[in-house]
């Protein structure tokens, strides 16, 4: 491996432990912050490649640092290790063993990437600088694992970091990046409306809190039209509505839950506080009173301008040009590698993975889905990626 253009060939070199590990990995997903299998799994191939190696304290993860002895920067990799709470439909020989557990995000090709890039650059270590840290980290499912990893000292003198994201809606073997927003923030919504209970057929002697929480609904949905710039777009998803026992009782309360989304903080702040207003007014014209509890959670992913120009220069290099696609648009989807860019310059870039047989990639099982199919094909092209960008100086 003398040259970036090498980089696919050498990745295909170990193409069979990645797609190994993989299957080994989906075969048996782990949940959250704590992964000892997924943790063991990535330790046995990490093992004889001369990383000094960290475990973290209060989670799973694994923090691995090739060492060129050279001067140079310390750049990052990012491999997220945790599955889904979803039962796998699918038909894969390695489909998942464990009922309501199933890798539908990808995470097990992240984890096999990276850890065939380590083989690679660990087997060529003359011919790089600086110090390259393989991130291996669990509870990126909503866990917060990345915020944790930080304050266990993981970005103590890291130049830059990268991470690639497979997207089975994306076209096999393509690379898909943008500067700016990448992915959004995501915070929770939760809303009780506290009315009065009674007989459903004498509502004028009750306090209805069902028809207080649907008109909240719509009120959310005309706020975010009427006060959030089109240019800097928000989401109000209330995908969660329960009050009532029966058919014929008015409930004494009703709660709702659902998903805030923006691609700037300041839009972010906005909704919060407007959410609140609209709330309490929605609940006081109906005669009722309301509690609103916003929890946050990941913050906007924003690429560094600089950082994706390499992103797309070094597609060019090592996958040939054509296969770089600049998103015209961020994604509503939330990542908490938002929480490494927040500190340091970097990308995360999406590594098209639509199964073959499928001519449109946007008709493939979406990530998430309990039919999601990943393409392995393209395994080798994120090995390449990751090394390559460990390459770039």
């Amino acid at each position: 491996m003398t040259a970036t253009s090498d980089l696919l060939n050498a990745a295909e070199t170990v193409n069979p432990d990645v797609i190994e590990l993989r299957r080994e990995i989906h075969a048996n997903p782990e949940l959250g912050l704590q992964l000892p299998g997924t943790q063991q799994r990535v330790l046995e191939s990490l093992t004889g490649l001369g990383l000094d190696i960290t475990l973290g304290e209060s989670l799973t993860s694994v923090v691995a640092d090739l060492d060129t002895g050279r001067d140079g920067p310390t750049i990052l990799l990012r491999g997220d290790m945790d599955a889904l709470p979803l039962t796998e439909d699918t038909d894969e020989p390695f489909r998942s063993t464990v009922d309501g557990r199933m890798h539908a995000c990808g995470h097990d090709s992240h984890v096999a990437m990276l850890a065939g890039a380590a083989t690679l650059l660990s087997d060529n270590r003359s011919e790089l600088r600086g110090r390259i840290r393989f991130m291996f980290q669990p509870g990126e499912e909503g866990y917060h694992g990345a915020r944790y990893m930080i304050e266990e000292g993981l970005l103590d003198g890291v130049d830059r970091a990268f991470a690639v994201h497979v997207d089975t809606n994306q076209t096999a073997g393509s690379i898909l990046c943008r500067g700016g927003p990448m992915f959004a923030s995501s915070d929770e919504l939760h809303v009780e409306v506290m009315g009065k209970g009674g007989h459903a057929a004498a509502p004028h002697f009750a306090r209805d809190p069902i028809s207080a929480a649907a008109a909240m609904v719509g009120a959310f949905h005309t706020m975010v039209s009427r006060e959030v710039a089109a240019f800097d777009p928000a989401v109000v998803t209330i995908a969660h509505i329960n009050g009532g026992s029966t058919n014929n009782i008015i409930p004494e309360s009703a709660t709702m839950e659902g998903t805030i989304r923006a691609f700037s903080e300041e839009t972010r702040t906005l909704v919060h506080e407007s959410i609140g207003r609209v709330a309490a007014g929605v609940a006081e014209t109906h005669g009722c009173s309301c509690s609103v509890d916003i929890v946050k959670g990941y913050p906007v992913t924003v690429n560094d301008p600089a950082m994706v120009g390499l992103v797309a220069e070094t597609t060019d290099a090592v996958l040939g040009a054509g296969n770089y696609i600049a998103a015209q648009n961020p994604d509503m989807a939330a990542e908490d590698f938002a929480y490494v860019l927040q500190h340091v310059p970097g990308a995360i870039m999406s590594l098209g993975a639509c199964p073959d047989g499928i001519d449109n990639a946007h008709e493939a099982p979406a990530l998430h889905s309990n039919r999601m199919l990943l393409n392995e094909t393209v395994l080798p092209r994120g090995v390449a990626m990751y090394a390559a960008m460990a390459m770039a100086q």
